[in-house]
């Protein structure tokens, strides 16, 4: 009886054990990969930039020009959000004209570009889904939690075959303070000896409790080396360009530190609706609209999607002191019309090639009110605003900032570019005009 028993017990207790193979990198990648996607096109606009020619050295075959309508297979990206924010590299999307997801089971949803910067080589995209579909986000790393030597994972969803993972150790970090201005290179970035393929790019760099600390950029040029942008660049990639300002061109006014709760307010405009409102530089943000935001990302889309038209609830902590605060975003195009009467636009591309503006910038003269600073300059649709007050300006951020922190009778003196038809040729006729804000 008591061999029975012994024998009874040590079954069980085998059969109680975990399987030896789901240590702690398949876990890992059980809670990362379905944040995980496939990015492709259809169609690849021809551009040139500071990784064109790093990408053509290591992957010049997936760089041969195609037929038209040809499947292209651009790299890898992750869900952030789970309303279907995708953070990816630029490189990766900045030469897609048409774009969709793929997840490793399969699921596929076309996705639009919502903003990205060279600079820093983060770009975010936006899944098209049905209302209410909700995605799986990986979790991010503290910025500055890496260690030496600890295990790290490469995870991609290459050519849309599935997910992909490759394991090395983290070689090295950033090398460098923050460059001011300059673009993102090896020094800035995170070395691992994790296989980084071309279907990789823009992938998620976690470490062995899945989460996020990094987006894999490029494979190095010896072998066995791998980098990845770290993600305390991500964080203020994403503070810089995730904004209203940015995305839907409202003033908000308030720079907010993406990373771990509570966000922290960084630097306030000055006479923006965010300081107008008291909103001060370490303030904390406890609640947006009566509810408290569960990182940067969702705190961001609540801004970019509330608009202009409503008032905004934010409760903020202030040292020991907790205050609400109300506050009206504005969009920049309205704040110039209302102090200037000019409705100004941003000169794409192809808006740009269809006017014969291709190597000018500034912002287009898309309309002028009547009795306003801007009609009694003489200034007409069609004109092209090279600068303001001396600084050159083609987006409607920086023109707006400079308009709206003007008081009334304040003058601002427009570099004008006018374009004047003759017969088949545009001379292009440059000057200057004062206005009066109002």
């Amino acid at each position: 009886m008591l061999w029975a028993g012994l024998f009874l017990l040590q079954t069980n207790l085998s059969g109680a054990e975990t399987d030896v193979r789901r240590d702690a990198s398949v876990i890992a990648v059980e809670k990362a990969m379905p944040s995980v996607v496939n990015i492709g096109t259809l169609e690849i606009i021809e551009r040139h930039d500071a990784y064109e020619s790093l990408l053509r050295e290591f992957w010049g075959p997936f760089y041969r020009r195609r037929g038209p309508d040809t499947q292209y297979s651009l790299g890898s990206g992750v869900v952030i959000d789970e309303e279907g924010i995708v953070l990816t590299n630029f490189h990766v999307v900045g030469r897609a004209s048409k774009i969709w997801v793929r997840f490793s089971e399969g699921a596929e949803f076309e996705a639009k570009p919502i903003v990205g910067t060279t600079q820093s080589d983060v770009a975010l995209l936006r899944i098209l889904a049905k209302p209410g579909t909700k995605f799986t986000p990986v979790k991010f790393a503290a910025d500055d939690d890496l260690l030496l030597g600890e295990t790290v994972l490469a995870l991609g969803n290459p050519f849309g075959l599935g997910g992909s993972v490759s394991r090395g150790i983290l070689s090295s970090k950033s090398r460098r303070p923050a460059p001011e201005g300059e673009p993102l290179y090896v020094q800035d970035w995170l070395q691992t000896d994790a296989a980084i393929n071309p279907g990789n790019s823009g992938g998620p760099l976690i470490n062995l409790r899945g989460e996020l600390i990094g987006i894999n950029v490029a494979v190095g040029q010896g072998q066995g080396i791998g980098f990845a942008i770290p993600v305390k660049r991500l964080s203020e990639a994403l503070s810089e360009i995730y904004r209203p300002e940015i995305v839907e061109g409202n003033w908000f006014g308030a720079l907010v530190k993406a990373g771990r709760l509570p966000l922290t307010v960084t630097a306030v405009d000055a006479k923006s609706p965010a300081e107008l409102a008291g909103l001060r530089p370490g303030d904390q943000i406890m609640q947006l609209n009566g509810t408290a935001p569960r990182g940067f990302v969702e705190f961001a889309r609540t801004l970019i999607n509330w608009g202009e038209a409503q008032d905004l609830s934010l409760v903020i902590q202030r040292n020991t002191d907790r205050r609400t605060l109300k506050l009206r975003m504005v969009s920049f195009a309205a704040l110039i019309k209302k102090r200037l009467g000019l409705s100004l636009q941003e000169l794409t591309h192809e808006l740009a090639k269809n006017l014969g503006l291709s190597q000018m910038s500034g912002l287009l003269v898309a309309g002028v009110d009547k009795a306003s600073p801007a009609a009694a300059a003489a200034l007409q649709p069609g004109m092209l605003i090279s600068g303001i007050n001396q600084q050159p300006t083609d987006i409607l951020e920086a023109a707006g900032k400079m308009i709206g922190q003007k008081n009334k009778g304040d003058r601002v003196r427009l570099s004008v570019i006018v374009p004047r038809r003759i017969r088949n040729l545009t001379r292009f006729e440059e000057g200057a005009v004062d206005l009066t804000v109002r």
